[in-house]
């Protein structure tokens, strides 16, 4: 699929693609879900797929938060950039490997609801022109969210696919 160029557009594919990564994990046995991953991989099983996905929902929604009361959100994360982020994702998984498959999910579905409103309450001019927004830099608020929903849950998808053949 393009890359989406307006709100409607971003709606759709980041909905067909949590979809379709919702089904796909579906697909399997409660057993299945549950099982490891081959060895290769960070993210070791669905419920870490998960909440890597869920972790960057909050991720934006911080810099988001942070951003609109004119501050400079840190993008990835406090301490972190865009050449640190093996290190951030390792974190991330570390969070969430106490938790069961059903708890991560939840907490996935409940963070992509709130980043889906967030995108239904703003235009296409506030998503997809670039520097709209100071803290979004160069970029436009659409491409973070495109970021953490429809390419994210692509990616997502696409790993868990190899993982279990």
């Amino acid at each position: 699929m393009p890359r989406p160029k307006t709100k409607e557009a971003l709606l759709e594919v980041s909905l067909a693609n949590y979809q379709k990564l919702n089904n796909f994990i579906d697909s399997f046995s409660k057993t299945e879900q549950e099982k490891d991953f081959p060895k290769g991989t960070m993210n070791r099983n669905i419920r870490d797929v998960l909440g890597h996905l869920h972790h960057w929902h909050l991720m934006f929604l911080n810099w988001y938060e942070v951003g609109m009361k004119g501050e400079k959100p840190s993008i990835p994360a406090e301490g972190y950039n865009w050449r640190t982020l093996p290190a951030l994702n390792k974190k991330i998984h570390e969070k969430y490997m106490s938790l069961d498959l059903d708890k991560v999910r939840e907490r996935f579905n409940t963070s992509h609801a709130k980043v889906t409103n967030l995108v239904v309450s703003h235009s296409n001019e506030e998503l997809f022109v670039r520097k709209y927004y100071g803290w979004t830099g160069n970029n436009a608020m659409g491409a973070y969210i495109i970021g953490v929903l429809s390419s994210h849950y692509d990616w997502a998808h696409k790993l868990i696919k190899k993982a279990k053949k």
